[in-house]
């Protein structure tokens, strides 16, 4: 069963009122039964102090003067707040009684030693009754002495009381349930504003935000909570059309080459050494794409969180061994030096595989945009734990230093506008240096080339061996 927030608010609202009424109810009749009860026992108390002060005894005998008393009027008559009196002995002989008893009796207990209160019927007249037991001088019981008032008024007030607070009671619920209601849809009144306004929001406004409360309560807290979330959908969305975009046009130039080489081949018979030319022009355009389909795949693995971290101890100068080798092709193509001053037992705890994918683009873009001739040169320093990799290009104009890790960014009109690449590289390379707890840095001059700082964190950086001895490699 569907219950409208405000319903439930209403329901809620109203239950903890039901049980205070009925708590407060409960206490104002316990209050006046208390205080009716207490009034009725205060006069008994006082008629039972003259009476004892009229009776005495010999031995186990009883005698009164009080018959005189109990011919007088107000005690003749049950119906005008009388008094009743009753004085039995030991053995339960009634010795006196009051003449407003005509031929009742007070009900007694012979087994009571200590007074004891209690409510009873004399001549069908509600009365509230005590006894009290009677002692000799020897503390002995010799008799009982009851002292009756009547209670009919106490029990009309009791009774109106009750019939009061019962019919009073639905009425206060439903007085209470209609204005809890009201009050719970004067305080969700934002909320549903907030629901009209977001049912409205799709994917083309979604620039669009929801309207902030004027009070700063919790629905103050949801509609800017949300308004942050639509912030972070919006920007997602952007980038993932950007992201569409740019991978579009990307893959556009190598298809649109590869389409204009074969329409040159089919256009007439050429020779063998032209077919080999264009069909290697094609295989080049072809592994363009392979790489950019893979780095593609590499950046939606990273943001999904999909690559998993297996961080051992490694140790850089074979590494960079194994890099220089991977590279050497490239560097004798643009006739290009790669030195590497390193302490040949430098340790660094991390990812081996996310490390060399981080090293191979910061090489590869350092000799795509190095001069041919050029240098590439990778150091460490052991005091900030930094392994920086500079080449000798054009430079980076720091206009485009804050965008150079966004995904197809390329600083070509600094660097080189004709140099091929996918603008993806230095994204990876970001995205892992997050996963892997590095901090990088890019420090870049136009006429000066470009360096790339890698900040490991201290307690991942050691050296293994005794031998502190810094080697140096030149190819």
């Amino acid at each position: 069963m569907k219950v409208r927030l405000k319903d439930r608010i209403a329901l809620i609202n109203t239950l903890a009122a039901t049980v205070t009424t009925l708590l407060v109810f409960l206490l104002v009749y316990a209050v006046v039964y208390y205080t009716s009860y207490s009034h009725l026992d205060g006069d008994i108390r006082e008629e039972a102090t003259t009476l004892f002060n009229s009776l005495h005894w010999e031995g186990d005998s009883l005698f009164t003067d009080l018959l005189p008393q109990w011919e007088d009027k107000e005690h003749q008559h049950t119906d005008v707040n009388p008094a009743f009196f009753q004085v039995v002995d030991k053995r339960g002989s009634v010795l006196y009684q009051s003449a407003n008893l005509q031929l009742d009796l007070l009900p007694f207990d012979l087994s009571l030693t200590e007074v004891h209160v209690y409510n009873s019927l004399i001549n069908k007249k509600r009365a509230r009754v005590s006894q009290y037991p009677l002692h000799n001088d020897q503390n002995q019981i010799i008799g009982h002495l009851c002292v009756g008032v009547s209670r009919e008024e106490s029990a009309v007030v009791l009774k109106n009381l009750r019939t009061a607070l019962l019919l009073t009671f639905p009425f206060v619920l439903l007085v209470l349930y209609l204005a809890t209601s009201l009050a719970a849809s004067t305080a969700i009144s934002p909320v549903h504003q907030l629901i009209q306004v977001a049912s409205g929001i799709n994917d083309a406004t979604i620039d669009q935000r929801l309207p902030l409360p004027e009070h700063q309560d919790e629905i103050y807290k949801l509609a800017n909570t949300m308004n942050d979330l639509l912030w972070r959908i919006e920007s997602g969305l952007q980038r993932e059309k950007q992201f569409t975009a740019d991978a579009s046009h990307e893959l556009r130039t190598p298809l649109a080459a590869i389409r204009g080489t074969l329409e040159v081949l089919i256009r007439k018979p050429r020779a063998h050494q032209q077919y080999t030319e264009k069909i290697q022009e094609v295989i080049r355009q072809v592994d363009r794409i392979t790489q950019l389909l893979d780095q593609l795949l590499q950046l939606t693995r990273l943001e999904a969180g999909q690559v998993i971290v297996k961080k051992e101890d490694i140790h850089l100068f074979p590494l960079f061994l194994l890099l220089q080798e991977k590279w050497q092709p490239n560097l004798e193509e643009k006739e290009m030096q790669f030195h590497f001053d390193l302490p040949p037992n430098l340790c660094i705890n991390t990812d081996s595989g996310l490390l060399e994918l981080i090293l191979g683009n910061l090489i590869d873009n350092a000799i795509k945009y190095g001069h041919p001739k050029g240098r590439i040169t990778c150091t460490w320093n052991p005091q900030s734990g930094c392994l920086s990799l500079s080449d000798d290009g054009p430079g980076i104009p720091q206009e485009h230093l804050p965008k150079l890790f966004d995904r197809f960014y390329r600083a070509d009109a600094s660097r080189n506008s004709r140099v091929t690449g996918t603008g993806l590289g230095l994204s990876i390379v970001k995205k892992i240096t997050l996963l892997l707890d590095i901090r990088i840095e890019v420090q870049s001059r136009e006429a000066g080339g470009a360096t790339f700082c890698l900040f490991f964190p201290v307690y991942s950086c050691r050296i293994s061996l005794p031998d502190h001895q810094t080697a140096s490699t030149d190819q």
